[in-house]
This record gives C-alpha cells, sequence and structure tokens, in this order.
C-alpha cells in the first residue's frame, strides 16, 4: 500500500501559477499509476490529470489540458501538478490519487489511495 500527503496550495489571482505536490510512502511509488482530481463543496471529484508509472504517458481533463501538466519523480517518491494560467473555475480542494491500473484512468473508483486534499483559490 501507499500513502499520500498533497500539499503547495493556497490563494493566487487569476493567470498565476502554482504547482501541487504529493509525497508518497509505503510500497514503491513507481509501481503506481497516479494522478489529480478536484472537488468543489456539494460537488463529485473530477478527474484532472494522470500519469503513468515511468512518466510517459498523461492524461488531462479537457478544462486543464494546455494549462496543466502532471509529472512524476520516483527517486524522490513525489508527483507534481504543474497549474498555470489559472482561472476562477480552478478552485477547488485538490487531491492526489494512486492506483494499480496499468493507465492513467479518469474513473473515480479506479484509484484505491488517496491523499487529504489541498486547498487552492483562485480570484480576481
Amino acid at each position: 500500500q501507499v500513502q499520500l500527503v498533497e500539499s503547495g496550495g493556497g490563494s493566487v489571482q487569476t493567470g498565476g501559477s502554482l504547482r501541487l505536490s504529493c509525497a508518497a510512502s509505503g510500497h514503491t511509488f513507481g509501481s503506481y499509476v497516479a494522478g489529480w482530481f478536484r472537488q468543489t463543496p456539494g460537488q463529485e471529484r473530477d478527474f484532472v490529470a494522470g500519469i503513468s508509472r515511468y512518466g510517459t504517458l498523461t492524461r488531462y481533463a479537457d478544462s486543464v489540458k494546455g494549462r496543466f501538466t502532471i509529472s512524476r519523480d520516483n527517486a524522490k517518491n513525489t508527483v507534481y501538478l504543474q497549474m498555470n494560467s489559472l482561472k476562477a473555475e480552478d478552485t477547488a480542494v485538490y487531491y492526489c490519487a494512486a492506483t494499480s491500473a496499468l493507465e492513467p484512468t479518469r474513473t473515480l473508483t479506479d484509484y484505491g489511495y488517496w491523499g487529504q486534499g489541498t486547498q487552492v483559490t483562485v480570484s480576481s
């Protein structure tokens, strides 16, 4: 199993940038496909981005493609989400997740391991 902890959230103005980090411990992180989801109060968690075990395959929600970049450094047991050109609609709690699936999946229930979430707020 693996434990995940997100960090790097905060408040920024429209057009700004943030980089989220997800630190993993437990089982070898390179054994897991990783993904980012986000959620606002009263809403379901939505897929944001996913990355394969060695980082060669990535997938993005249409709403963030071209603005967000997911990456990973297995030597540091960390996955990142670089968020550029942020918009107000990007405001949410962002969650890191891991799955034993062979490819990045957009399906919430495919992910068995979750971090606690980190708040991202975009204003103005």
